[in-house]
């Protein structure tokens, strides 16, 4: 609500002027306020309005609280009534995680071993990328395809293929046996893949190794990189809007053989020395059964991007080097375009999902800002005021650290990011959910709690999902988890903390 927005009206009471006041009135309280506000809520707003109208020495008439009464009994009569036409609420009733088989595993000395074996890389190339790993957070037990330890590298169509079965088809089994459900009850397939895009897509590999449905709404993305996953879910919610009674599984994935380069320029060696192997599938639906067996009920989703900007676009791309060989170019405007991006994401999201109070503490701070003290500083809204817990991407160290700054978040917040970080790397649009996997197995989720999730991609794009643990998940968070064995050793202190960033 910013009182500059109101129109500067005249000491007199005239018609326009009422005119004016209702629409301004009419437009801050459906901008602020949610089908689920309170009446003490509306009444605090009413209030803040007041107070904005004697900041502005408005003459003061009993026909503003009746104006102001009218907004309230209207916006709130119109929210409340809106939740009969509302849509069906969409539950995730379960999810998986692909864990590599140890054969994969790529201690990171080996990796340099591995990287100077290959002839496509000179001595500076190599030193390097040895480099970037030594400094990236990653641990000794990462994982990286079979096609990619193997020496040359091997970077073909056929690879690409045995390595997507590799991850898709056990993924696939896991989540279909956790929820009981034969792949003809699948409604709708969402699958994302970010470097690789095969015809037929890898949704229809799904469906004709599961001989799914004739009538199954099967979808296939690419190219939106590490937003991948959270965009997915946004795609899969709005098709559940329009079916009902519908589970759709959505996969998020990265066929890492497809992303390898192997030229010398170092803006495109970064993917080599980051992404390793990882995958996730969700099963949601819109079923009112579900509400009480699923694990989390979906609040919000949220897409904003950057594309139309040149610099900001420009700042990670997939293009050929000198020498024809196809990379992704990372430059060096990437984190300030991320931060661009980030802050004006947040604005919006803030604007729907902060309590009212952190929003009126925010007006305030502007108002006394502009009208009272010049020098005192505004008011930043906490988003774990609304907010429990928090899945970031794991872009690197650096962008968790840049993200941690700007929201405020504390090393406790930025855990869960920084431990898959380290443990499996950065695994593209499939980390968020081994970040809401280690939160399950460290038992910090509770009813009640609300997730953030947010992806950040190649566009620049950005995507979040706001999701509310619906049921207590202690006891069998552990089966199947990617950090079943492992989980004890967690945190590692020495890439805790949000400083080293």
């Amino acid at each position: 609500m910013d009182p500059l927005s109101l129109p500067k009206l005249k000491q007199h009471n005239s018609l326009s002027n009422i005119i004016a006041i209702f629409l301004s009135t009419m437009a801050m309280l459906s901008k602020n306020l949610h089908s689920t506000s309170t009446p003490l809520q509306l009444l605090l707003v009413l209030l803040s309005l007041q107070r904005l109208f004697l900041f502005q020495q408005w003459n003061w008439n009993p026909i503003f609280h009746l104006l102001l009464l009218s907004c309230f009994f209207l916006v709130y009569v119109l929210r409340v009534g809106a939740l009969a036409f509302k849509a069906p609420s969409v539950y995730l009733v379960d999810y998986s995680c692909f864990k590599p088989p140890s054969t994969c595993q790529l201690p990171l000395s080996r990796f340099i071993q591995h990287a100077s074996s290959i002839i496509s890389f000179d001595s500076q190339s190599v030193e390097f990328m040895a480099k970037i790993v030594a400094s990236s957070g990653l641990s000794e037990q990462t994982y990286l395809p079979p096609a990619l330890l193997s020496s040359p590298p091997k970077t073909h169509q056929r690879e690409y293929i045995k390595e997507a079965e590799m991850i898709l088809l056990p993924l696939m089994d896991d989540l279909l046996t956790k929820s009981k459900l034969s792949p003809r009850d699948i409604d709708i397939l969402v699958v994302h893949c970010s470097a690789f895009c095969p015809s037929p897509s890898l949704s229809s590999i799904i469906v004709n190794k599961y001989s799914m449905r004739s009538d199954v709404k099967s979808f296939n993305l690419s190219g939106m990189g590490c937003s991948a996953g959270a965009i997915g879910i946004d795609l899969a919610q709005n098709l559940l809007k329009t079916n009902n009674n519908c589970y759709a599984i959505v996969i998020s994935t990265e066929i890492l053989s497809a992303g390898w380069y192997s030229g010398h320029e170092r803006s495109k060696l970064l993917i080599n020395c980051l992404f390793r192997m990882g995958s996730a599938a969700l099963l949601l639906t819109n079923r009112k059964e579900a509400s009480k067996t699923s694990k989390y009920r979906l609040i919000r989703t949220l897409r904003t991007q950057t594309a139309f900007d040149d610099k900001a676009y420009l700042t990670a791309i997939r293009e050929e080097d000198d020498d024809g060989k196809l990379g992704v170019t990372i430059n060096k405007g990437l984190l300030p375009a991320a931060g661009e991006l980030l802050r004006s994401h947040m604005t919006i999201l803030g604007l729907k999902i902060l309590p009212l109070t952190e929003k009126l503490k925010h007006v305030v701070s502007v108002i006394r800002k502009k009208f009272e003290d010049k020098e005192g500083e505004i008011y930043m809204p906490s988003f774990k005021t609304a907010i429990q817990h928090f899945c970031l991407p794991t872009s690197g160290r650096a962008l968790i650290g840049e993200i941690a700054k700007g929201l405020n978040l504390d090393g406790r917040d930025v855990e869960a990011s920084l431990m898959t970080l380290h443990r499996f790397g950065n695994q593209s649009s499939s980390s968020m959910w081994y970040e809401l996997a280690y939160m399950e197995a460290k038992e910090r989720v509770k009813k009640g709690d609300k997730v953030l999730m947010l992806g950040m991609g190649t566009g620049p794009k950005c995507c979040s999902c706001v999701w509310e643990c619906v049921r207590p998940i202690a006891g069998d968070s552990n089966k199947n988890s990617p950090w079943r064995d492992c989980i004890h050793l967690y945190p590692v202190e020495a890439v805790s903390s949000i400083s080293q960033t």
